[in-house]
């Protein structure tokens, strides 16, 4: 007997029905005062972290700048440092709580280079494992990930609560 075999994620139907608000969401994280609910798990005078709500694996973080650009070159020399500064330390969280074996991360900078969100640059910080790139993602353009959402939010908040923040 053949049996349909299911694979469930009760989580993901918030994000199909929750309204999509309008603007950027790293300005809205930045200015917003939900950071649970806009997945900002840390901000530096120049710099905000947040989870990406749609991840390719578990733990992957998007580092902004304040400042709303598309273009490096609109950053002050000190907004550049804060931003690498803030993707060492997500390094340093992740690989403290996930023991990835190695990282993506980069920028993907113009709508041309594969940027989803062009106006606002922002930095990839993906972890990664032997094997984590499975037949799902290649066959049906689906990605398995084995934590919700906000579990990993509030895993990876308690890890950056202890770094000095500047609002």
């Amino acid at each position: 007997m053949n049996r349909m075999e299911r694979l469930w994620a009760p989580w993901r139907m918030e994000y199909l029905l929750e309204e999509k608000p309008d603007g950027c969401i790293f300005c809205r994280g930045r200015d917003g005062d939900d950071d649970r609910k806009s997945l900002v798990l840390h901000k530096t005078a120049s710099a905000v972290v947040m989870m990406n709500r749609y991840p390719y694996v578990n733990g992957h973080l998007m580092v902004a700048p304040r400042l709303h650009t598309g273009s490096l070159h609109d950053l002050s020399s000190g907004e550049l440092l804060d931003l690498m500064e803030t993707t060492r330390l997500c390094q340093t969280v992740l690989t403290a709580d996930m023991k990835p074996a190695g990282f993506n991360i980069g920028l993907n900078l113009g709508s041309a280079a594969g940027a989803g969100i062009a106006d606002h640059l922002h930095m990839h910080i993906v972890p990664r494992w032997p094997g984590d790139t499975n037949f799902m993602t290649v066959l049906g353009d689906v990605r398995v990930l084995p934590e919700a959402l906000k579990v990993r939010y509030d895993r990876l908040l308690s890890l950056f609560k202890g770094v000095k923040s500047e609002r």
